[in-house]
């Protein structure tokens, strides 16, 4: 699995993620895979994916084939946005839809933190969107990363707010690993 996350403080937000890919028992950092990112940047948008490590090829494949991108910047544009995405996905990338027979839609199968000057965001895989105020984070890390998050974010930068976040899901989740992607910049006036 992954770790990814968002925060949003001040003027200043960031997004980060590990780098670490697991399959099975095996452990790959990013001393040993070249592209290890888990975070793609579309325009003015950060993505950042959990799951399987193809969902950053296919969502950097996909986006790329935008004359015009698509604008991120609320949670009804994100929702339009994911709606498009599941067809396309379905149709061009071989997405199976299937993940639990009692959930009431198909399922895209990726959980997706988006940050970019309008905001902090979360894609969940059944295309609800969660716009978030201060912090969140996605995978198998997140529950500490949210923690540890909560811990310093009257006192921290948004970059030590990620990092703290990050370092803390590495620290108890085996699935999360080193080192650290972050990405900080400035959120547009409102």
């Amino acid at each position: 699995m992954s770790t990814i996350l968002v925060v949003r403080k001040g003027k200043s937000i960031a997004i980060g993620a590990d780098t670490l890919s697991k399959h099975g028992y095996t452990k790959q950092g990013a001393d040993v895979i070249e592209n290890s990112s888990k975070i793609i940047k579309v325009g003015r948008t950060y993505m950042g994916f959990t799951g399987e490590a193809s969902w950053g090829l296919v969502m950097s494949h996909y986006m790329s084939r935008f004359k015009r991108l698509p604008k991120l910047d609320s949670p009804r544009a994100i929702f339009d946005f994911a709606l498009k995405a599941h067809v396309k996905l379905k149709d061009d990338y071989f997405l199976n839809p299937k993940e639990d027979d009692k959930d009431e839609f198909e399922s895209t199968r990726i959980d997706c933190m988006i940050a970019n000057p309008s905001g902090i965001f979360g894609l969940y895989s059944l295309r609800s969107v969660d716009e978030y105020k201060r912090f969140y984070s996605f995978g198998s890390g997140s529950s500490y990363a949210v923690g540890a998050m909560h811990a310093v974010y009257d006192t921290h930068s948004v970059r030590e707010i990620a990092k703290a976040g990050l370092e803390a899901a590495a620290a108890w989740d085996d699935a999360t690993g080193g080192p650290f992607e972050i990405h900080v910049f400035k959120q547009k006036a409102r």
